[in-house]
């Protein structure tokens, strides 16, 4: 099972940046959303492939028209309202984060929102109740969990598999976690973000045939190459931010030339839930 996936965010929405880590600050900036999600929505419809795309409410508010073309023919889900990490919140702070986007997208769309996903993957055992919060809020799947520790957080020891977590107050909610490959004991998310920048195209194609369950996702920025670059970015961040935009295209239609995939609900309706691992925390 191969899960397409794209985070639907605009090029300045980066984490951990003090120049872009807050709304007020996103206006500076020229919005390359509509122009790059239009460039995917057209290689999709030649594909005639659907996706998920994680919709930030910000995004919805923004550009309605652009929300109203996805949600048109690809499944719509949450990633948040202003994609500010879930730790960095307190749990009411995120409820409202959390409602706010959910009304916002559904308004636009005039679809149930069922399927959320945390910015930079963020869901750390620090934050269990998220998923309470997810449950209580209408949030039947979730697809935050990042198995491995990571720049902003991750759940190491969570499987890599579709699971289901049960919380504490009884709660339960679909997993539908990024998968992870190992290399000289490193452990590689090879299928999306600047990871399937970084890699070579054979290397992920390998991988994807070997693994039965791959969740990928991908952001309208990564087809990008003349973005703008963020002054005062580290070195590190810099590179991690740009590398490899010039060649995602291809690697992308790749992609989809040798795979099929399906969306986060169509892969939800195939599963044997009652089959999956059951965590508890």
């Amino acid at each position: 099972m191969r899960i397409l996936t794209i985070d639907l965010e605009d090029w300045f929405h980066i984490l951990d940046f003090s120049k872009t880590e807050k709304p007020e600050q996103w206006n500076r900036f020229e919005s390359r959303v509509e122009r790059n999600s239009n460039y995917l929505l057209n290689l999709l419809e030649e594909k005639n492939q659907s996706a998920t795309w994680f919709c930030l409410g910000w995004i919805a508010a923004k550009h309605p028209d652009l929300i109203r073309q996805v949600a048109a023919k690809h499944e719509i889900a949450c990633h948040s309202d202003v994609h500010q990490l879930v730790y960095q919140q307190t749990r009411e702070q995120f409820r409202k984060d959390l409602q706010r986007s959910i009304r916002t997208i559904e308004d636009v769309t005039g679809k149930k929102v069922k399927t959320y996903r945390a910015p930079g993957f963020s869901f750390t055992p620090q934050v269990n109740w998220m998923i309470d919060v997810l449950a209580e809020e209408g949030i039947e799947v979730d697809c935050s969990v990042f198995p491995a520790k990571r720049n902003h957080g991750g759940y190491p020891g969570l499987p890599q598999v579709p699971h289901r977590i049960q919380t504490k107050s009884g709660h339960l909610m679909k997993e539908l976690p990024i998968g992870l490959k190992s290399l000289a004991g490193i452990d590689f998310v090879f299928s999306g973000g600047g990871y399937f920048r970084f890699l070579p195209y054979e290397l992920i194609k390998k991988w994807t045939k070997e693994t039965s369950y791959t969740m990928t996702y991908f952001h309208p920025r990564d087809f990008d190459s003349e973005q703008p670059v963020l002054e005062g970015l580290s070195i590190k961040r810099r590179w991690m931010s740009y590398y490899g935009l010039k060649s995602c295209s291809d690697k992308f239609k790749k992609y989809l030339h040798d795979f099929d995939f399906v969306t986060v609900e169509e892969a939800v309706s195939k599963i044997d839930w009652e089959s999956t691992k059951l965590v508890e925390l």
